[in-house]
């Protein structure tokens, strides 16, 4: 593997739903407080993306904060796109979603942070509309990952918030060793 290459992570990060995540201090929580989550999700990311050297690995194989951006603008995006295939659709499949492939193919490691935020802001905009829509009914209805991991929208939406909060968590950690 080339030193500059990122190391694929094969983890199921599906328990945090019921169990948090000690690596960030996540802790499951109502799912009616997704669209809030994401609102000051997004304000974080103002002020990661100003940072110097936004773009510096901080090791071999371990994102930058740009990249771990440019991730979390496209998760938004992609959830969204699942999100409402849950509502119109029942019990629909998800495609498979390489997360290093994107970032491979969308040259994260190489793209403006500005125009990164541009995107983040927008597209979590979108998504947190979407959360706030979703009706007491909807909750419940489910869907599914290729892998077979099966989701509600409550499910998903703690899993999803999860996702957007570990790599801030991430990005702190790298923040505070530069």
């Amino acid at each position: 593997m080339p030193q500059d290459e990122i190391i694929p992570d094969d983890k199921d990060w599906t328990f945090v739903i019921t169990e948090g995540c000690s690596e960030c201090s996540f802790a499951p929580f109502p799912a009616i407080e997704t669209s809030s989550r994401i609102v000051s999700a997004a304000k974080y990311f103002e002020g990661a993306l100003a940072q110097p050297n936004v773009s510096l690995r901080p090791a071999p194989g371990v994102w930058s904060p740009l990249e771990y951006s440019c991730h979390v603008r496209d998760v938004f995006e992609l959830f969204e796109e699942r999100l409402s295939k849950m509502i119109q659709f029942d019990n629909p499949e998800f495609d498979n979603w390489d997360q290093d492939q994107a970032a491979i193919e969308r040259d994260y490691q190489n793209q403006r942070p500005e125009e990164v935020l541009k995107e983040l802001q927008r597209n979590a905009e979108g998504i947190a509309k979407s959360f706030a829509s979703v009706t007491d009914d909807q909750w419940q209805r489910s869907g599914l990952r290729s892998n077979g991991s099966y989701f509600t929208i409550e499910s998903f939406a703690i899993y999803f918030i999860h996702d957007i909060e570990h790599h801030i968590h991430d990005i702190e950690l790298q923040l505070q060793l530069s």
